[in-house]
């Protein structure tokens, strides 16, 4: 009783969060008082933002389509043995590396449709597996150095085609050879809780649901994944952009993201369209000025391209399916996913200026 009198004379002890919100209420007051046009202008150039993208790209655009489709292709795939068989192509040399096979499951499924379908897809397969959180964190950072949209690969071949450079030894070493080289790096240092799983200790990945079931049960998951999880990440990454933009802190962030990818030998326009859009509209871009453009940076676009951006996809999107579909929280998809994708921006710079001699 003694303790309670106590409280009701004192009150509460105030916690960090309470003088975090109280600090936003004054704010917010001074904000009305001083420039509410300043308050409201900031949400309608959020609205705008994320209306230009979502409604336009993902919405009436062919963007939710494309993912919905992937998530079909994706299961149908499945259906028809497609991971048995890559896990039965990689095992030697994943039992080689003293790693789970499954771990290049992701980025095989993401070569052939969408980031977002293959975490919803193999984040699954992964703990069913036994790959251990090391494991699906070098699966999420090897995920991401490969494209996330076939029109992305289509386009910046057509692109490397028109620059002149010859595109197979590009594929090979930009696409293909890292999908064995980063959980190898990886294993050996960052992410070290690997062990070797013989094939025959795996469980079999085939699903023996119907052909019927299959296609309509993928087309909902397509569906979900598109409006449940995608769009409200999207909304998030592009309503901060929207309102950094009309603050003025936007400017210099992208002139700074110029200069950067201009000294990773990045076309910077394009590789700004990669990082803060589009990819696909990137590679779409690049096709046209292709021509126009150094050799080298023309390499360094496609490579940048030919990844897991853009940001929503890195610090939104991913987090929120793999978080839903394999062992790793938010935070840890997030931090796999930014790991790799710096590895991604690195690998860019060095092959825009080691293979432009060989290939162009």
């Amino acid at each position: 009783m003694a303790t309670l009198e106590k409280e009701a004379v004192t009150g509460r002890t105030m916690t960090r969060i309470e003088v975090i919100g109280l600090v936003m209420v004054l704010l917010a007051l001074v904000g009305l008082l001083v420039g509410p046009g300043t308050i409201a202008g900031t949400f309608d150039a959020m609205i705008k933002k994320v209306f230009d993208v979502v409604v336009k790209i993902y919405i009436t655009g062919s963007l939710g389509i494309t993912i919905i489709l992937s998530v079909i292709v994706g299961r149908v795939l499945e259906r028809l043995g497609f991971t048995d068989a890559l896990v039965r192509i990689f095992a030697p040399i994943a039992s080689w590396m003293r790693i789970n096979p499954t771990v290049i499951i992701p980025a095989v499924y993401n070569i052939l449709g969408d980031i977002n379908a293959a975490g919803r897809i193999t984040g699954p397969t992964l703990k069913q597996a036994g790959a251990t959180k090391a494991e699906q964190k070098i699966a999420v950072a090897t995920m991401v150095q490969s494209q996330q949209s076939f029109s992305t690969f289509m386009l910046g071949m057509l692109a490397m085609t028109r620059a002149g450079i010859a595109v197979f030894p590009v594929i090979l070493i930009a696409l293909f050879l890292p999908l064995v080289v980063v959980p190898f790096l990886l294993s050996r240092t960052i992410y070290r809780d690997t062990r070797r799983v013989e094939l025959r200790e795996l469980p079999r990945f085939t699903p023996t649901r119907g052909a019927l079931d299959t296609i309509f049960g993928a087309g909902r998951e397509g569906a979900e994944l598109v409006f449940l999880l995608i769009i409200p990440a999207a909304v998030v990454i592009f309503g901060i952009i929207g309102a950094l933009d009309y603050l003025g802190i936007w400017k210099p962030i992208e002139s700074g993201l110029t200069a950067a990818l201009t000294a990773l030998s990045i076309e910077p326009k394009t590789g700004i369209l990669s990082v803060l859009a589009s990819p696909t509209l990137a590679m779409n871009t690049l096709k046209d000025i292709s021509t126009q453009v150094a050799p080298a940076l023309v390499i360094g676009s496609f490579v940048l391209a030919a990844s897991g951006f853009p940001l929503q996809v890195i610090f939104g999107q991913i987090p929120a399916v793999w978080a839903r579909v394999s062992d790793l929280s938010e935070a840890e998809a997030m931090e796999a996913a930014v790991l790799g994708t710096v590895i991604r921006v690195l690998t860019a710079a060095l092959l825009a200026v080691a293979l432009t001699p060989l290939v162009s």
